[in-house]
This record gives C-alpha cells, sequence and structure tokens, in this order.
C-alpha cells in the first residue's frame, strides 16, 4: 500500500506569478502561503499530512473558476477540501499545489418545499440542510455520522450514506445537479430540478463520488424527502455473528423495509457496554439494532413484520423502545462503540467494505478466521441492512511485526470481499487508502475508460491527483 508522507515535509514556494494571480482573484487576505498556516490544511481525519505550497479560499462559484484557471496555466496540483472529515486521506495534498477551501461558500441559496428540493454552495454542513429542511417537515436522506461537521461538497465528493441509506439512499440517490468546474477550469451544469430527466448524459453521477478528481463541485441541488411522523426502534440481542447476519438476511426478504439496521459484532458489543453500560445481556455474540418509520396509522404494521424476521435461532433478547428515552438508551451501545476503540488499540484500521445481504453470515465467519489467522483483533460494526460493513483492524503502530500483519490480513480481507461479489468502499471511498487495490475490482479495459473520462474533464491531471484511480 502507497503512502504519502505522515509529517509535513516542506516543498519550495508556488511561482510567485501564480500567487499574483492567486491574490488578484480572491484577494491577499484570501490566499495562505506561510508553512505554517498551511498546515492546519494538510491533513484530514485519515491522519495523514502533506504540507500544501498555498491554500486559497474561495466565496463564490466564479471565484472557484478564477483559482482552477490559474493552476490549469501553471500546472499545480489543486485539492478541494470541505472540513476534511474523509478518512481515507481523500483531502491530503500529497502532491503538494493548492488547497481549495470551499469552508466560505456555506449559503442556502434557495429551498422549495412543494418541489422537495433545496439548492446550496458545496461549503454548507450536512447537518444546517437537515435543519432548513426540517423546518418545512423534510430532510436529505444521507445522514453520516459526521453530519455536524461534513459539507455536502464532501458527502457528495465520497457519495456518503449512513443508517438511513438501507432505506432511502446514499448521497448519489439524492442528488438532482450540480454546478461544477473542470480542470481546465470550464464551467458545467449538470442534472435538472425534477426527479425525472433524461436528457444527455448522466454527469451528476458521475461527479458524486469522484473525490474531487474529476472537477469540482460548488453548488448541488438536493432532493428531500418528508419525514416520518413517528419511528420505532428494536435491539434484538443473538447468541453469535451467524445467527445475527442470517436474520439481516430474514428481515431484508420482507416487504417492510427499515429506516436504519445497524449490526454489532460480539466484540463490538463487549467494548461499547464495557465503555457505557447499557444493560445488554452477557455472553452477547452479536446485536442488531433496527428502526422502522412511517404513519402512526401504519408503524405497528411495520414493526410486527421486522420483529417476526427478527426472531430465530440464536435469538437471545428482543427489545423495543417504548419512548425517547428508550431509544436512547438502545442506541447508546452503537454510539459508545468509536470512543472505546480509541481507548484499547492506538491504530484503527477502519475499512467500509460492502457485500451483498445474503453474503453477510460468509463474510463474518470469514472475517474471524482471518482475525485468527493473523493474531490481528477485527471488530465488525455497520450498516448491515446494505451489506455495508465497518471492519477495523486494531493494532500498535509501534509494532513493526503488528503492522506488517494488519497489511497481510487487509489484503485478505479485500480478497474475501470479492470472492463475495461485494465492493471495497460502499461510503467512505478509495482517497489513497484502497487507491493501490482497486484494480482488484475493476478491470483493466474499464479502467482505462475511467482514465480517459479523466483526461477529458481534467487535461492536465491537476485535480487531487493520485487519488481514486491506482496509476
Amino acid at each position: 500500500m502507497s503512502a504519502p508522507a505522515t509529517t509535513p515535509v516542506p516543498r519550495g514556494p508556488l511561482p510567485p506569478a501564480a500567487v499574483a494571480r492567486l491574490q488578484a482573484a480572491l484577494g491577499a487576505e484570501r490566499v495562505l502561503t506561510d508553512p505554517a498556516e498551511c498546515l492546519a490544511y494538510g491533513y484530514d481525519n485519515s491522519k495523514r499530512v502533506a504540507l500544501p505550497q498555498a491554500v486559497a479560499f474561495a466565496q463564490s462559484h466564479d471565484e472557484v473558476v478564477a483559482v482552477v484557471q490559474v493552476c490549469n496555466a501553471f500546472a499545480l496540483p489543486l485539492v478541494v477540501r470541505g472540513r476534511g472529515t474523509n478518512t481515507t486521506g481523500a483531502t491530503v495534498p500529497i502532491a503538494g499545489g493548492v488547497v481549495l477551501s470551499l469552508e466560505r461558500m456555506n449559503r442556502i441559496l434557495r429551498i422549495s418545499p412543494g418541489d422537495r428540493l433545496i439548492e446550496c454552495e458545496a461549503g454548507v454542513l450536512n447537518g444546517d440542510v437537515q435543519a432548513a429542511a426540517a423546518a418545512h417537515g423534510l430532510f436529505w436522506a444521507p445522514d453520516p455520522t459526521s453530519l455536524a461537521y461534513s459539507t455536502v461538497g464532501g458527502n457528495l465528493g465520497c457519495c456518503a450514506g449512513g443508517p438511513r441509506a438501507v432505506k432511502y439512499g446514499t448521497a448519489r440517490d439524492n442528488v438532482l445537479g450540480l454546478r461544477a468546474v473542470t480542470g481546465a477550469g470550464t464551467s458545467i451544469k449538470t442534472g435538472c430540478t425534477t426527479t425525472k430527466g433524461v436528457v444527455g448524459y448522466d454527469l451528476t453521477r458521475l461527479l458524486v463520488g469522484s473525490e474531487g478528481t474529476l472537477g469540482i463541485i460548488t453548488e448541488a441541488t438536493l432532493k428531500l424527502l418528508p419525514k416520518p411522523q413517528t419511528t420505532k426502534t428494536l435491539r434484538a440481542c443473538y447468541a453469535d455473528v451467524r445467527s445475527a447476519a442470517e436474520a439481516v438476511s430474514r428481515v431484508m426478504n420482507q416487504p417492510e423495509t427499515p429506516s436504519a439496521l445497524e449490526f454489532l459484532d460480539g466484540d463490538a458489543v463487549q467494548l461499547a457496554e464495557a465503555y457505557q453500560p447499557t444493560g445488554v445481556p452477557a455472553g452477547v455474540g452479536a446485536m442488531l439494532l433496527m428502526e422502522v418509520d412511517g404513519q402512526p396509522a401504519s408503524i405497528d404494521v411495520a414493526l410486527r413484520a421486522v420483529v417476526a424476521a427478527a426472531e430465530g435461532p440464536g435469538l437471545v433478547e428482543l427489545k423495543s423502545a417504548a419512548n425517547a428515552a428508550e431509544t436512547e438508551a438502545l442506541w447508546a451501545c452503537r454510539k459508545a462503540l468509536s470512543p472505546s476503540l480509541r481507548r484499547i488499540a492506538p491504530k484503527k484500521v477502519n475499512e467500509d467494505v460492502v457485500v451483498p445481504v445474503t453474503r453477510i453470515p460468509e463474510l463474518v465467519t470469514g472475517l474471524a478466521a482471518l482475525s485468527r489467522k493473523h493474531g490481528i483483533r477485527i471488530v465488525n460494526f455497520g450498516h448491515a441492512g446494505n451489506g455495508n460493513m465497518h471492519t477495523n483492524l486494531l493494532a500498535d503502530p509501534e509494532d513493526p511485526a503488528q503492522m506488517q500483519a494488519v497489511q497481510a490480513c487487509l489484503r485478505e480481507v479485500f480478497r474475501l470481499v470479492l470472492d463475495l461479489e461485494g465492493t471495497l468502499s460502499g461510503e467512505h471511498g478509495v482517497g489513497i487508502e484502497k487507491r493501490d487495490f482497486v484494480g482488484w475490482e475493476i478491470a483493466a479495459d474499464t479502467l482505462d475508460v475511467m482514465r480517459a473520462l479523466k483526461k477529458t474533464l481534467d487535461p492536465r491531471g491537476i485535480l487531487n491527483p493520485g487519488k481514486a484511480l491506482p496509476d
């Protein structure tokens, strides 16, 4: 696996003419060149660091165009950035150059409740979109854990999902159109303001998930959905992971789709329970957290259907929340996971692999075997309703033998996922972390088509170089 610098490596300054043109477009106060000031924009939640040579702050689509045109003229690497919450190194400027921050492009431009859409700039926080939509009884489907801090542009860049994706889809399913700038500095507008539209090629879905390698998204028209009037929450505990995985298949193979279906293996349950006790029975081997939503008149029908599917071999306890406080208590175990993992291992390799729902039992069995084979603790939890598993390999980065075992184990994890007809990333994206494995999943001739698309939209290869596609 390739790795960029983990400590900031100084590079020479940008050409003075390039700095002058950036300052003329944005104003001197919105162009940083001091390494000490640029450092904060050289890392993201992957904990990787590389020092940019400059940081530019755009406040409008036209200013983004100007920045791209300067970088294109001088062949400067250009990395677009929201708030840096991604975990794959997608916003780390490994080639130096310019980081373009869109954090100041944070305006909601228009909301049309009757058309169920909202138009906003790329730097708007997901949580701010949710608040604006909620005022009209609506919501935007993507709900990543980072929604209070991550931007719409970032969510679209990696095609974020979250627990609700099992019923309502990911970012790609909930965007109507985009305004963007190609690597050549050309403005494009994709999609439309209607939920139906087949005129021209679907450039919207092409840009979503492209991690800023094909174009810079500056504005988005998002599809909103009506907020459910009521929600019911269930917690099902099982004797072992296979029983829970088989229950997932049963739940997803009946007509009432839950609005969330989260899986925690035995290690995850025990770690979370030790961090914050929530009354989970002792010795539980796996747990499912499920929600159903809808109208008051029909919610009980949906709840009974999900309960019936959850019941089966290996069930230890099935508990339903009677009120908001009990709902919060049932979810507490899931929310305690990330801090509990940080307590037991200084290094967490967090993958977001996906397999078909019917193959989840094989996945969890295979992961347990790999854990034993390599002597690496693997903790699994995630959005089981659509087969999206967050597989966490825990290790001590100060132990070279352990880190070597992690890399060997990770390669076998990816092979297992692909053998089960799965994919290497469901919502985190590729970035740096998975780039060298993309060729395992995508055939060479298909990769050639993707590279040709990259060349068309980014002829000088300035946009986020070294990300998403293997060399």
